[in-house]
């Protein structure tokens, strides 16, 4: 287990949430052991723990995270002992995270090359990001993505059903000042917690040539009692546009 100043990732249990998401991977997403895996927003290995111990001898990961010290604890506690799994440090302007970045999330390129992985996922990380970096980011998962690949990821999205339930009060986060193209929590420090609707994260999909692979698993956040995790849950992968004649 990683250290406890680096497992602040906020209330959840850092143990519970992989295992969580393991089950999301599998169940949701249809991740296979033997499959090569991306994750986008690491940190200390949260979700590659349990991965570990989920994709065989035939499976692989890699990594990528703004903090530094996160990586280099995987690569000395994760790496060591699953040379499957990589790690690497996105070297991007963050005024919380990696405050000396040299790169804008708009403008960063994976490491990798294209078509290189099955299945991609991150969690927490668009509920963090202003709309024209996801988009940059879906363009790039696309890229990544082989034509039979799924990206899984979490958002904060915004639709009549969950605007009717903050009007009653009933949703746990209040996204209450207008961003324009998006909404936050918190004034001052609007990346804290973005919310997008969900006809925007609908374009933004299309956009970068992926589709839904199935109705979005809505969260908690919005006050559903029906809600499968905090956030929501959108599973997607790339369209191929049918060859003319």
């Amino acid at each position: 287990m990683p250290p406890d100043w680096l497992r602040d990732v906020g209330p959840s249990d850092f143990e519970a949430t992989g295992r969580e998401f393991l089950r999301y991977f599998t169940e949701i997403g249809q991740l296979q052991p033997r499959e090569s895996v991306l994750e986008i927003g690491c940190g200390p290995g949260r979700m590659a723990l349990p991965l570990t111990r989920y994709l065989g001898q035939k499976g692989s990961y890699a990594g990528m995270d703004v903090v530094a010290p996160a990586i280099r604890w995987c690569r000395r506690n994760i790496s060591s002992r699953h040379p499957s799994f990589r790690f690497h440090h996105a070297d991007l302007e963050n005024a919380r995270y990696n405050p000396s970045g040299h790169t804008r999330a708009s403008e960063y390129r994976f490491p990798f090359a294209d078509g290189s992985f099955d299945f991609v996922f991150l969690t927490s990380v668009f509920t963090h990001m202003r709309p024209e970096e996801i988009q940059h980011y879906l363009l790039e998962i696309a890229r990544v993505l082989r034509p039979s690949g799924r990206v899984l990821c979490t958002f904060f999205l915004l639709n009549p059903t969950q605007q009717a339930l903050a009007a009653e009060g009933r949703n746990a986060i209040d996204f209450r000042w207008d961003h324009g193209s998006f909404r936050a929590r918190d004034e001052a420090i609007p990346e804290s917690a973005v919310a997008v609707s969900e006809d925007r994260m609908l374009c933004m999909l299309t956009a970068a040539g992926l589709g839904l692979c199935e109705p979005v698993r809505y969260g908690t956040w919005s006050g559903r009692e029906d809600g499968l995790s905090l956030q929501d849950i959108v599973l997607a992968r790339p369209v191929v546009s049918p060859r003319p004649g």
